[in-house]
């Protein structure tokens, strides 16, 4: 008997060791958070500069884990984008660029992505993510005296992947999300499409 009051003393003396080995047996059917972080955006094609723009993102999720190594998480966030337009008078749309000035653009969005979860290794603490993305564009601007929006179209949609790292109580993610759809809403023609890093930290329920 006092075998079993010393083993359950020192349990209850370090419990955040003693759940980090039940975390360690057991992935819990269902499980919600939050999560902030960084857009790191462009958009690809003719128009458009090379370079990422940093903007933020946030939003909030739920994991419903159907057993210990697979689940579903999906999400909604809400997220801004940019982009610099080409100052190179040969390769832009002249209605847009005729005095070849460099014109930026920012977008707000309303995301769902749908993430499959695989579980890396035994600890569940890894969780391989990929899955589509809707997203539909909550409003534009765009520094331009001849367009004051609508030269993007309103819904889009993406395949994102990467790494969720769930720590107790912190989640901590990086992804790479590549846009299937077209975003040019002009009648010139050229394919338009967004990619983006996104890393981000929360709190997981």
């Amino acid at each position: 008997m006092k075998w079993l009051f010393a083993v359950l003393f020192l349990f209850f003396l370090n419990p955040a060791c003693a759940q980090f080995k039940v975390g360690e047996d057991r992935e819990n059917f269902f499980r919600f958070g939050g999560r902030v972080g960084v857009n790191i955006n462009k958009i690809e094609g003719t128009a458009y500069s090379k370079g990422y723009h940093f903007n933020f993102q946030t939003g909030v999720f739920v994991q419903i884990n159907f057993s210990r190594k697979l689940g579903i998480q999906p999400e909604v966030n809400f997220l801004q984008s940019s982009s610099t337009f080409s100052d190179d008078a040969t390769e832009v749309y002249d209605d847009i660029f005729r005095d070849g000035s460099q014109i930026k653009a920012k977008m707000n969005y309303l995301e769902i992505p749908v993430l499959l979860n695989i579980n890396v290794g035994p600890s569940k603490r890894v969780k391989l993510q990929f899955g589509p993305v809707y997203g539909v564009m909550l409003n534009e601007s765009v520094d331009s005296l001849l367009h004051n929006g609508n030269i993007f179209k309103r819904n889009n949609w993406s395949v994102t992947g990467g790494l969720w790292l769930q720590l107790p109580f912190v989640n901590l993610s990086g992804r790479y999300k590549y846009g299937l759809s077209n975003l040019n809403n002009t009648s010139n023609g050229y394919a338009w499409k967004n990619q983006a890093i996104q890393i981000g930290v929360g709190i997981t329920f």
